[in-house]
């Protein structure tokens, strides 16, 4: 179960806009259980101060990190070590690893390699070779969103949606094929599952859509189908292509 997944979750202060920890602190518990919650910056700067109120709040642990050097990330440096000590200590499943920067693309690979989950959450402005080493890639900005419309379609506050290109839905058919049964028909969940193998960053709400079922129902080159489970009130969804 999702629940018993155990996450440490690193964050580069240095790199991430305070403004969207809560709502990111609760995309995480969708993950798993966030045990350890450390966060990495120098502490003296003014700059920083905001973060106060915010690690209270979540109770997120600050690591203090001097910049001893001029030009090098010490922050980076810090977060790294840290992250060996606790893969190697096994109190974890998995991590959640929150920065823009290129610079924790070994990491995540690394950690990858030793079978811990690892996803990434960043802004729309990080480097791809971070995107894809990690299992799955979130952007903060789509976090940050506003009520649903009519058409249970989430709005977001001054972000710029990805559009569907020709590129994206040959993405979303390759994927049904690579899901579906002799008739076709293939599990939405498989479905997904295929796309964040295939790209990590892959996401219904960069388009829009706060489900990955509305965003293939609004595209004419799909069929949708609900069935019953034999238990339990939930609906199983097939999408076939056309």
């Amino acid at each position: 179960m999702i629940k018993d997944i155990k996450l440490a979750v690193l964050i580069d202060g240095d790199n991430i806009p305070s403004k969207y920890i809560k709502e990111m602190m609760e995309e995480i518990t969708k993950y798993g259980t966030p045990t350890i919650k450390r966060i990495y910056g120098d502490w003296t700067k003014p700059q920083l101060g905001k973060w106060k109120t915010i690690l209270l709040e979540n109770a997120i642990t600050p690591i203090q990190q001097y910049g001893y050097t001029t030009g090098k990330n010490a922050t980076d440096s810090a977060m790294i070590i840290d992250a060996m000590d606790i893969l190697y200590s096994e109190k974890v499943n998995g991590f959640c690893l929150v920065s823009s920067d290129s610079d924790f693309t070994k990491l995540a690979t690394r950690l990858r390699e030793e079978g811990l989950v690892v996803y990434g959450i960043g802004e729309k402005k990080t480097p791809n070779p971070f995107i894809v080493a990690c299992d799955k890639f979130i952007y903060l900005e789509i976090l940050e969103t506003e009520d649903d419309n009519k058409d249970g379609i989430r709005t977001h506050k001054n972000v710029k949606l990805d559009k569907i290109t020709p590129k994206v839905i040959q993405l979303l058919k390759n994927s049904v094929s690579d899901a579906a049964d002799d008739d076709g028909w293939a599990f939405m969940g498989d479905v997904g599952s295929f796309l964040l193998k295939k790209q990590p960053n892959f996401d219904a709400r960069n388009f829009g859509f706060q489900k990955l079922t509305q965003l293939f129902k609004s595209l004419k080159q799909f069929e949708i189908e609900q069935k019953d489970k034999t238990t339990g009130r939930f609906k199983l969804i097939y999408v076939r292509n056309k």
